[in-house]
Parts: C-alpha cells; sequence; structure tokens
C-alpha cells in the first residue's frame, strides 16, 4: 500500500507545465496579506504572461502575493486542460470557452481534492474495515475526473463532498481510537474539536494527540514542538501557525496547502509525501 500511495500522490501533484495557467486566472484574489491586488475571478492576474507561466513566480512572497504560494490544485489543472479539454483550444479563445474550462477545473480542483484524503484514508492501517468503501469511493471519484465538461457541470459537489466527508470521518475515528486511550503526558485538549476557533492559541504544552481539528481555525496559532500524532488536520486552516519543530509525520488528512501556510523549520517532520516549502528555509 506505501508504494501504491506514493504513486497516487505524484498523481496528484500540479504540473504548471501541462496546464492553461488556470489558476492565475479562475479564482478571484481580494487584496490582503495574501494578495497585493484584487482581481475578479475568471479574469486573467497581470502577472501571468502570454507563455501561461507566472512573470514573478520567483519573488511571489516578496511581491505581497504568498497566498500564490499556498495554493495547490492537486493536479487539477493539467487534468482540465488536458483530459477534460484533451488540450484542444486555449481559454483565450472566447468567453464562452473560457466559463466553461473555468467551471470544469473548479470541479476537477474539488474532485482531486477528495483524491488525495481517500488515498490518504487508504493507506492508513486502522483504516482496514473500511477499506472496500474507501476504494469504492476512490474509483468513482477517479471516473469522474475522466468525464468531459458537461458530466463535470451536472456533478452534485455538495452531495459528493457530505458522503466523503461522513467515510473520512469514520476513518479518522478508527485511526484515533488507540492514542485517546493512552496515557497523557499533559494537559489534553479536548477530543472533539471540531470547527473550534483557536486563532492564535498557545498550544505548545497541550496533548493533541488523537484530538479531531478538522475545520479548526488556527491561524497563526503556537504549536512549536507539538506532538500531532494522528490528529485529525482535514480542513484545518493553518496559516501563520508557528510548527517549528512540531511534529506532524502521523497527522491525518494534512495537505501541501496546510504545510506551506505554515510557519515550520528543518525540524518539523511531516508526513510522507509531503516536503518542506522553500520560503520556509528563508524565515
Amino acid at each position: 500500500m506505501p508504494d501504491a500511495a506514493a504513486e497516487a500522490r505524484a498523481r496528484l501533484r500540479a504540473d504548471c507545465t501541462r496546464c492553461a495557467g488556470l489558476c492565475c486566472v479562475a479564482p478571484a484574489f481580494a487584496a490582503s496579506a495574501d494578495f497585493a491586488i484584487d482581481k475578479p475571478a475568471g479574469h486573467a492576474c497581470p502577472n501571468l504572461r502570454d507563455d501561461d507561466r507566472c512573470g514573478i513566480h520567483a519573488d511571489l512572497r516578496e511581491r505581497g502575493f504568498p497566498g500564490c504560494t499556498v495554493f495547490d490544485c492537486f493536479g487539477a489543472g493539467q487534468q482540465t486542460v488536458q483530459v477534460t479539454f484533451a488540450g484542444a483550444p486555449h481559454w483565450r479563445d472566447s468567453p464562452e470557452r473560457a466559463a466553461a474550462v473555468f467551471a470544469a477545473f473548479g470541479v476537477q480542483r474539488l474532485l482531486h481534492e477528495l483524491l488525495w484524503y481517500l488515498t490518504e484514508a487508504l493507506a492508513l492501517p486502522a483504516a482496514a474495515p473500511l477499506h472496500r468503501e474507501l476504494a469504492a469511493a476512490r474509483g468513482r471519484v477517479e471516473r469522474l475526473t475522466a468525464a468531459d465538461a458537461g458530466e463535470l457541470a451536472a456533478v452534485d459537489t455538495g452531495l459528493l463532498q457530505a458522503e466523503a466527508g461522513a467515510l473520512l470521518l469514520s476513518v479518522s475515528e478508527l485511526a484515533r481510537a488507540g492514542v485517546r486511550s493512552r496515557p497523557s503526558a499533559g494537559p489534553r485538549r479536548r477530543v472533539d474539536q471540531r470547527n473550534a476557533d483557536l486563532v492564535g492559541a498557545d498550544l505548545r504544552r497541550v496533548d493533541l494527540r488523537g484530538v479531531g481539528l478538522r475545520g479548526a481555525l488556527l491561524i497563526g496559532a503556537d504549536l512549536r514542538g507539538a506532538d500531532l500524532q494522528l490528529t485529525d488536520l482535514l480542513g484545518a486552516d493553518l496559516r501563520g501557525a508557528d510548527v517549528r519543530g512540531a511534529d506532524l509525520s502521523g497527522a491525518l488528512f494534512l495537505t501541501r496547502r496546510q504545510v506551506a501556510g505554515a510557519r515550520g523549520d528543518a525540524a518539523t517532520s511531516l508526513p510522507a509525501g509531503l516536503e518542506h516549502p522553500r520560503h520556509w528555509g528563508a524565515r
């Protein structure tokens, strides 16, 4: 399973050389700490060159676009361009074409993110009782990624997310059960902290092993040296969270986007398939 998981993760990595700058055009930007400008959805960022590459890619953070450095399409960009539209006419060719491409990209990105979570779930030994359901769910999502633009437009994304979310929650419960039964070495945070507001919280000495933090707001939280073994971080907002020296190697459902948004260092341990962002070394 580890080899299969690694192969699956590799397919869920963005390849900008096979895309068409979709992440620089389709989403809206709001002037903020993450983006230096306002940009309406469906309008090309002024930094996007005619060759569909970013003109300031090497200096995004210095130029006021750190939000761009944490964006991750999970490979949806190249899938949209190369598979959904078979590498055919560019989104620049017409407004009608552009609208269809951007809509498909939005659905593909959701599908690819779900594939990331389902792949991670299948790699967990504790999830063995649910492997059949997980494999079936991943198979359904994979088939949808191969659909044409019309089929993608008809996907009920809300229902798909709800069904996958319920299954992933069951996986989380199975994986975290053993950790919660162990003696705690320090103050223990409540086991269920879903959607909790922990903005700026000092969590350095809190036992977070096996805690459910899915959807939690951890913006600017201090997690230095924290042990997040089997901590459920699905959808948690880690922007600006200080994870220097933290052990995230066993965290559940962690993504590249979350890692890139946090503040770590060489002592931060990450799960297989994730690497230290280059900007960590620059802090």
